[in-house]
């Protein structure tokens, strides 16, 4: 496989990073850590992660905490909203889980549902047993070779407005909740409700993790031709003979 690629794990609380370090590795990825507050920079990583947590603040999308919304955590929200902004700035693929996701759709815009009518079936502790089906959309369908699977479910939030630019990749085919989008404008953005982290065993979540990982590939290796033509327009080939 080679050596592992660095990806950026945005997450608040070390002790539940390990599903998502381990479906990184399985495709050739090594998570380095980014925690609120740390000094990391995406210059030496090829792709973001954000993951799943604690609701994302309402007052970011201008709506007041519903009584089942719970504490913000303002610092992680500003944090992670930052390191989007410069993935996306940088066209560096995007993976966002669960919050993550929520998080996205917030920083380009869109609002969130702070609580299901149908939380009970959306906020299951099953962890990687999948609980419902989703419906699965272009271009997503295409990455993960399949129109409808089945997924797990820990999140009573959701999706209600979509920000501009993204468009919706999956939902679910019961209640119409969003599971998923993309930002089309990047050449790798990708948005998903569920945990894949907890079912990476499952051949169609794994496929999500090597897309991701291809994509990393692909954007160190532009990366690495962008400095090489940068040093050669700088320090053309002679140039210290001639002086």
């Amino acid at each position: 496989m080679g050596m592992a690629i660095p990806i950026a794990l945005a997450f608040r609380n070390p002790s539940k990073t390990g599903p998502y370090r381990e479906a990184l590795h399985a495709s050739g990825l090594e998570a380095v850590s980014f925690m609120p507050g740390s000094a990391e920079s995406l210059d030496h990583v090829n792709g973001l992660v954000l993951t799943g947590g604690d609701d994302v603040d309402p007052a970011l999308y201008g709506a007041v905490p519903h009584p089942e919304t719970g504490a913000p955590d303002r610092e992680r929200d500003e944090f992670e909203s930052a390191l989007l902004r410069d993935a996306l700035r940088r066209d560096m693929p995007v993976l966002a889980i669960c919050r993550g996701m929520q998080l996205f759709n917030v920083v380009q815009g869109g609002t969130l549902i702070q609580h299901l009518p149908g939380t009970e079936k959306h906020r299951q502790r099953s962890g990687g047993a999948p609980v419902h089906d989703v419906a699965i959309g272009p271009p997503l369908a295409s990455m993960l070779n399949t129109e409808r699977t089945g997924v797990n479910s820990r999140h009573h939030q959701a999706v209600d407005r979509l920000a501009d630019g993204l468009v919706v990749t999956a939902r679910d085919p019961e209640d119409g909740v969003v599971e998923g989008f993309v930002l089309p404008s990047a050449s790798f953005a990708v948005a998903v409700q569920w945990h894949p982290e907890d079912m990476a065993g499952d051949p169609v979540q794994r496929r999500l993790f090597d897309v991701f990982a291809a994509e990393a590939r692909r954007y160190r290796e532009e990366e690495r031709s962008s400095t090489g033509l940068r040093q050669q327009q700088q320090f053309p080939r002679g140039a210290a003979k001639r002086g």
